[in-house]
């Protein structure tokens, strides 16, 4: 009897742990030598944020960098601008356009090379910094998340010195992880930007 009821307590604390990480939000943290980054993933690109979790549980962002910065457009980071970045099939995605996600300041999207498909470069993501956002690339580039906190830094990112190929000239490293967060915590980090 006592085994019977120590196997159901045991059985009750993981149904009941594991019920918990359900009701948890999961939400990008990107720390950089400028300080953090934090991102909420959107729902309504299913397939691009369960591969941003995927990558990011895996560590593959973290020997990587932003490795493209252009004031008043974007920080861009992930997978070097190489063709095995952009034709490796396990790191492609099908588009995920959404009329409402649009290429506003602070907007999350996936990199692609100049395919007909528009396949998303699933290693490789972008923020835009631009203040008047770039409506211009919207339909052609999915947008799967927005900065909730820390649009700062990236505007201190696109500013640094960079050499002619927009490549920073002292590395901005990236530690790409995801924290899962109760309502409460994830409502505390969203701060209005100045260009919300």
């Amino acid at each position: 009897m006592k085994k019977t009821a120590l196997l159901f307590c045991i059985s009750l604390l993981l149904w009941s742990g594991s019920h918990a990480q359900t009701n948890k939000i999961a939400v990008g943290h990107i720390q950089t030598p400028l300080g953090e980054l934090w991102i909420e993933l959107d729902d309504r690109t299913p397939n691009h944020k369960l591969s941003f979790i995927e990558l990011a549980e895996a560590g593959y962002w973290d020997s990587l960098t932003f490795n493209r910065v252009i004031p008043n457009f974007v920080a861009q980071g992930g997978c070097p601008d190489t063709p095995a970045g952009f034709t490796d099939p396990e790191y492609l995605l099908a588009p995920e356009f959404h009329p409402e996600l649009k290429h506003v300041y602070g907007a999350l999207g996936a990199g692609r090379d100049d395919n007909p498909g528009k396949l998303s470069a699933r290693c490789q993501f972008y923020i835009v910094q631009n203040p008047a956002g770039i409506p211009r690339l919207d339909g052609d580039y999915t947008i799967f998340g927005r900065i909730i906190k820390g649009m700062e830094i990236i505007d201190r990112i696109v500013n640094v010195a960079r050499d002619k190929q927009d490549q920073p000239l002292e590395p901005i490293t990236l530690q790409v992880k995801i924290k899962y967060l109760s309502k409460k915590e994830f409502a505390a980090l969203q701060t209005p930007t100045a260009h919300d």
